[in-house]
């Protein structure tokens, strides 16, 4: 009997991407986090935006829900605003990927639009709940533009390798 390797690999790779979003963050906060920029590490919707595209792997919404709310505990503060948004997410990729062929430049494209999402859906719900009271403008030039730029340069370093391991386990 063959043990699919993907259902060990994946959880660890998440855990992994949740404790690496906010190492990242932290190594880095000098750059990310300024009086002018504030940039988000989006690593653990990279790994599961890999997972969507190229992996075979059982029960990825459960999975989404876990990171959310791993997520959500370690880094929000706010039980609930990752918890729904990285299923969502799921299937906002799933939606638009049945209407084209996956390829290096396509997946940029709808990370791109993912993101974008994320990110925007992320601040319209702390807006909400009164945890920011960054006005949109703001928002867009300080948040949003960066965190689109870091997180694609994250995608293009990393999609290869992960687009091998996930082909390879699967």
């Amino acid at each position: 009997m063959r043990i699919p390797k993907m259902r060990y690999i994946f959880p660890l790779g998440l855990i992994l991407a949740i404790f690496l979003d906010g190492t990242l963050t932290h190594v880095w906060s000098g750059w990310m986090i300024t009086p002018t920029t504030f940039v988000e590490c989006r690593t653990v919707f990279l790994w599961i935006f890999i997972a969507v595209c190229f992996g075979e792997v059982d029960h990825i919404i459960p999975w989404a829900i876990f990171a959310g709310l791993m997520y959500d505990m370690f880094y929000t503060g706010i039980i609930g605003v990752f918890l729904i948004l990285f299923p969502l997410m799921i299937y906002i990729t799933r939606w638009i990927m049945q209407y084209f062929e996956p390829s290096f430049i396509v997946l940029l494209l709808i990370y791109l639009i993912d993101i974008t999402v994320l990110t925007a859906l992320s601040y319209g719900m702390n807006l909400i709940v009164g945890q920011t009271s960054v006005s949109v403008v703001n928002f867009i030039g300080r948040t949003l533009g960066p965190t689109l730029a870091f997180n694609l340069a994250l995608y293009v370093v990393l999609y290869y390798p992960l687009k091998r391991l996930f082909l390879k386990y699967s």
